[in-house]
């Protein structure tokens, strides 16, 4: 039994006539018949029965024309939605993001892309970690995730993009918002407003100012006690605008955070190592096309114009971009990787 023979007997079936599928098929009546009488032979029942005027299914080939039937129809779709990814002009990519990543990471890609591949579908689905984005991958229910770059894990390919420079948020009449940037010792006893607890980004920040979760004393950098956190880094922003405390976070691509924010004053730190973001993915090869298109699509966007990979001036200024740390993911970029 095969799909041609499948597809010529629920055509025999519609049509109810194997002449008119030979002509449709471009073969002999002779043939399609072989091919009923093959499924005949393997269902070990007969399929079609002779009427005056052509044929009919019999009660055995009601049956099976229905099941294929429909089979055929979900099977067809298929194969023209793969043939549709192959020239990447069809199916469907899923992302899973942060709150906020879309927005800052993505929005420019998202118009390129959409304009390119019309027919391609983009989900963004949305999760509050890094963790949670791994699972998401591992568990298939996205080809993409974009984190920030951690510690290795298992079944997971991470592929680092580009680096975010920290800067401490203040409001314009601040007496730090004046300073062209500052050393993380002078963080010490300010209250900062916490970045989400559990993220990537507090954990890296945390550890670059020597805090340690339980430590008996801490280190000189480290802020004073802080009575305010937020889940997202543009709550964050808006905090230290507000005047709530000053804030430590990494410096979003483009200038959307100045803009949104005219009473807020970036300064940077540039003795803080950047915070790198990037792609995850299970296995950078077996992405579809699409998939792979909007991710370069996504890399570019946000690399253009940026300096050279590990550039960082000592003095830069509130307006200091971030920078690119990566080559566009593929199978022999030099991402951080681990085994299955």
């Amino acid at each position: 039994m095969t799909l041609d023979d499948l597809r010529a007997f629920v055509a025999v079936c519609e049509a109810g006539s194997l002449s008119a599928v030979a002509r449709d098929l471009g073969c002999t009546q002779s043939a399609v018949s072989q091919r009923v009488k093959r499924l005949e032979r393997e269902a070990g029942i007969g399929l079609l029965e002779r009427r005056p005027r052509g044929v009919a299914p019999t009660a055995a080939g009601r049956i099976l024309h229905r099941a294929a039937a429909d089979g055929l129809g979900g099977l067809d779709l298929a194969l023209r939605r793969l043939a549709d990814m192959r020239r990447g002009d069809g199916g469907t990519v899923r992302v899973t993001t942060g709150a906020t990543t879309v927005r800052h990471f993505m929005s420019d890609a998202v118009v390129a892309f959409r304009h390119r591949h019309p027919h391609v579908n983009l989900e963004f689905h949305t999760e509050s970690s890094s963790r949670r984005c791994f699972e998401a991958v591992a568990d298939g229910d996205s080809e993409l995730a974009w984190i920030t770059i951690g510690p290795p894990v298992r079944g997971i390919e991470q592929h680092p993009v580009i680096g975010l420079p920290w800067v401490l948020a203040v409001r314009a009449d601040d007496p730090l918002a004046a300073r062209d940037h500052v050393a993380p010792d002078e963080l010490a006893g300010l209250r900062l407003v916490r970045l989400p607890e559990n993220s990537t980004s507090r954990m890296r920040l945390d550890g670059h100012l020597g805090h340690q979760e339980g430590a008996p004393a801490p280190a000189p950098a480290v802020p004073g006690p802080s009575t305010t956190s937020v889940a997202d880094w543009d709550t964050a922003l808006l905090l230290a605008e507000l005047g709530v405390g000053p804030a430590v976070v990494p410096r979003l691509p483009g200038d959307r955070a100045t803009a949104d924010h005219p009473g807020l004053r970036l300064v940077p730190i540039p003795a803080l190592p950047p915070l790198t973001t990037g792609w995850a993915v299970r296995q950078w090869a077996a992405l579809s096309p699409a998939a792979v298109e909007f991710a370069g699509t996504v890399n570019r966007c946000l690399v253009e114009g940026a300096p050279p990979a590990g550039h960082r001036s000592p003095t830069a200024g509130p307006d200091a971009a971030a920078t690119a740390v990566g080559a566009v993911p593929g199978p022999r970029s030099q991402a951080r990787t681990t085994g299955s």
